[in-house]
């Protein structure tokens, strides 16, 4: 299934897209697409209803974040091994940081550069999206506690994350630095997630072109790392780490500004379409 919420912001209704990519209306069998609805009984339930029966939406309405009341972003950095190579050693386990759940925004939503941003970002990353409680569990079972799969633009702002300190999170967690979707593909349509084209383009320019399979830590083990550190709770989300091509370390760099256009999209999970604003 293709989960979705769309609606003005604050008011998202649940829906799914149909194999004809018709948008259809789910609120009258869930309240929301949240992490009670991500379990696997509720999932099996709305699995086997017919999507023909369900209403269809008219017109073209905003696409909201896939997922409610995300709890935590739990972010893997430096896990391609061409991106990690460009001046890094490579890491013996993954590296981990956080993202605001406040920095989420649907996949064509505007990203907004705040005040004093001078070195905005794009990362292209394949999103988890939790839906089991998983705690100290082995990589063996992980991936049975994934609901899905969502694309994610894991944005930056170099100069807050690398000559503010050394703490990546603020860099990372500015609002609207983590457009999610356009839905939420669940596990049983993804065949193998570590097999998966992603590519991202600046202003049609294509900046980063890539696969799954360069991932050095797998979404498996991904999964059961992080759950020795903290409980992941049903939608929690982890952002995989992203390949290379981003602005920061091309020659020269290049950064976000006023007006670019950034597409995102990954096998099997759909596209991104966000617009560069700066905030005065």
């Amino acid at each position: 299934m293709k989960l979705v919420r769309y609606g003005p912001r604050g008011r998202e209704r649940p829906g799914l897209i149909d194999a004809e990519g018709r948008l259809r209306d789910l609120s009258a069998h869930v309240d929301d697409i949240d992490g009670a609805a991500l379990a696997p009984a509720r999932l099996a339930a709305l699995r086997r209803r017919a999507p023909a029966s369900l209403p269809r939406v008219p017109g073209r309405p905003r696409l909201g974040v896939p997922v409610a009341g995300v709890g935590k972003i739990v972010a893997v950095g430096l896990n391609y091994r061409e991106h990690a190579q460009s001046g890094h050693v490579l890491p013996a386990e993954p590296i981990l940081f956080m993202k605001a759940p406040s920095a989420l925004c649907g996949p064509r939503d505007p990203v907004r550069l705040p005040p004093g941003a001078v070195k905005g970002d794009w990362e292209v990353e394949l999103a988890l999206v939790i839906g089991r409680r998983a705690r100290r569990v082995p990589a063996s079972q992980a991936l049975a506690h994934v609901a899905g799969y969502c694309v994610a633009n894991d944005v930056s702002e170099r100069a807050f994350q690398f000559e503010r300190g050394p703490q990546w999170d603020k860099g990372k967690s500015c609002d609207t630095f983590c457009p999610l979707g356009p839905w939420l593909v669940t596990h049983d349509e993804i065949a193998d997630p570590q097999a998966l084209d992603m590519r991202l383009t600046l202003n049609g320019e294509t900046m980063q072109a890539a696969s799954t399979t360069d991932m050095l830590f797998p979404c498996a083990d991904i999964v059961a790392f992080v759950s020795d550190f903290m409980t992941l709770l049903p939608g929690d989300v982890i952002l995989t780490g992203t390949p290379p091509g981003s602005g920061f370390l091309r020659s020269p760099p290049r950064f976000l500004r006023h007006g670019d256009r950034l597409r995102l999209a990954i096998a099997g999970l759909g596209e991104q379409r966000s617009r560069i604003v700066a905030d005065a």
